[in-house]
C-alpha cells in the first residue's frame, strides 16, 4: 500500500484535534486584565498539548518519509496512535478547568505516555513492514531519546501521584522540550543516501 493516505489522515487528525484543542478555550467573564488570570491554567495546558500535537505531527511527517511502503499493520498501529492524541483535548480541558489538580495531571501524564508508546509501536510497525535494512531502521537507531521520554512520563506521572502535580508538569514540559526540534536523524540519514 502507498504511504500517501496514512499521511493524509493522520494530517486531517491532527488538524481536528488543535481544532478541538483551542475551542476548549474560552473568553474571559469580564473584559479587564483580571478576567484573564482565572484562564491561566487553561491557556499553560492549552501551549503544552499544542507543542506536543505539532511534535507528533512534525516526527510523524519525517518517519514517514524515511518509509517507501505501509501495510495492514502500520494502519492501526497508526490508528493506535491518533487514539491516544485525540484524548489530549480532553485532558488538556480537565487539567485546565482544576488548576493542574494531582488527578487530572496524572491522566494527562498517563495520555501522553500512552501516545509515545503508540509512536514507538507505529515506528516499530513502520519498520518491520519495510525491512530490518531500512532508511528508516538505520537513521532510528536504538531511540535513546524516545525511550528517556518514557521514563520522564513515567516519573512524572509517580512525582504527581505523590501530591507535587506541578513536578510532573514540568517532567513532561521537559519531554517537550527534549522534542522541540524535530528528530532529525531521518533527515540527515537521506540527506546523506542522496
Amino acid at each position: 500500500m502507498h504511504k500517501l493516505r496514512v499521511e493524509m489522515f493522520s494530517d486531517g487528525v491532527i488538524a481536528v484535534i488543535i481544532t478541538i484543542l483551542v475551542l476548549e478555550l474560552h473568553a474571559p467573564e469580564g473584559a479587564d486584565w483580571q478576567s484573564l488570570r482565572p484562564l491561566l491554567p487553561d491557556f499553560l495546558g492549552y501551549v503544552l498539548t499544542f507543542l506536543y500535537l505539532g511534535i507528533y505531527w512534525s516526527n510523524h511527517h519525517h518517519m514517514l518519509q524515511a518509509a517507501e511502503q505501509v501495510n495492514g499493520a502500520v494502519l492501526w498501529a497508526n490508528l493506535h496512535l491518533l487514539f491516544w492524541l485525540s484524548l489530549t483535548p480532553f485532558a488538556t480541558r480537565w487539567m485546565g478547568d482544576h488548576a493542574f489538580a494531582t488527578v487530572p495531571v496524572v491522566v494527562y501524564g498517563v495520555d501522553l505516555l500512552l501516545a509515545a508508546i503508540a509512536y514507538n509501536i507505529l515506528e516499530r510497525t513502520l519498520i518491520r513492514a519495510q525491512g530490518e535494512g531500512s532508511a528508516l531502521k538505520m537513521a532510528v537507531g536504538e531511540d535513546a531519546k524516545g525511550w528517556a521520554s518514557v521514563g520522564c512520563y513515567v516519573a512524572g506521572i509517580i512525582v504527581a501521584l505523590t501530591g507535587f502535580a506541578w513536578l510532573g508538569l514540568i517532567l513532561y514540559a521537559v519531554v517537550a522540550v527534549m522534542w522541540l526540534v524535530p528528530d532529525r536523524r531521518i533527515e540527515i540519514f537521506l540527506a546523506g543516501r542522496r
